[in-house]
Parts: structure tokens; sequence; C-alpha cells
């Protein structure tokens, strides 16, 4: 019976992850392992994803044209990522993004990984309620109002 099992019953899928923020995918115990108000604190985050190709429309209009249609949008893709509960696991090609403990960020990965994707660090949560208000309207100001002025002016 247990032969028969073996070779005919089914087999556990691998676990597997890509980056949150790339969806390049990761090789088993690689990777960062961050909580949203990591992610939505880092200007470098925000100049990178308001100036990629799909965006890129939107930060033009708010800042040459200030076309409040853009800047709604801006502020919808603000939303989208500051509201995400989960941990976010992150690339070795995008932790460049944010300033954080490393080797925190790379342990809580290796948990994450042995628990395929079931461990939860501390502070996890949307950022509006694991951020000091004051913090969290300013991040939101940069992301919706400046991030990726540079690359229009």
């Amino acid at each position: 019976m247990s032969l028969i099992s073996n070779l005919f019953g089914k087999k556990k899928k691998a676990f597997k992850a890509s980056c949150d923020i790339s969806k390049e995918p990761l090789e088993k115990g690689f990777g960062y392992l961050l909580t949203t108000s990591q992610i939505v604190s880092s200007k470098k985050f925000w100049d990178n994803i308001m100036t990629e190709p799909e965006t890129m429309s939107y930060t033009i209009s708010h800042f040459k044209g200030g076309d409040e249609m853009a800047t709604r949008v801006r502020s919808m893709i603000f939303e989208k990522h500051s509201t995400v509960e989960k941990p976010w696991i992150i690339s070795d090609s995008y932790i460049h993004l944010f300033d954080v403990n490393k080797e925190e960020a790379r342990s809580d990965a290796h948990k994450w990984w042995e628990q395929e994707g079931s461990f939860v660090p501390n502070q996890v949560g949307k950022a509006e309620d694991t951020m000091a208000t004051s913090d969290f309207e300013e991040v939101k100001n940069y992301a919706v109002m400046e991030a990726g002025r540079e690359r229009v002016d």
C-alpha cells in the first residue's frame, strides 16, 4: 500500500516565491523580508515606482500639467502599496532602495522560507496602522506630490 501511495499519491507542491516589487522568481532561501511601513518609508522606492513605464505618463502629467487626474492616480498607487497587510519578500536587486537592517531582513526571510510564507515579522500590516500619523502623512505627501520629480524636470 505505501509503495502504491508513494507512486500515485499527490506530491506536495514546492513552495515558490517571487519578488513583490519586480515579480522576478526567487531561489528558495534568498531575498529580504520587509514590512509595508519599511517599504513605503523609502523615497527611493517611490521614485522607482512613480517612474516605471506604467506610471511615468501620470508623473509627467502631474508635474508638467498639474493634471488633477494624474495626481489622483498617483494617490491610488500610493494607496495600493501602503495598504498591503502581509510582509514583502524583496530580491537582492531591489533591497538597495531601502534603508533597513539587511541582516535582520535576511534572517526574517529565512524564517519566512522555512515556514513557507507564514512567518510574520513585527509591525506587519497597513502602513497607516503601523506608522506614526505624522510619518505616514509625510511619506504619503512625498509619494503623491514629489516622487519622480527629477526624472521630469
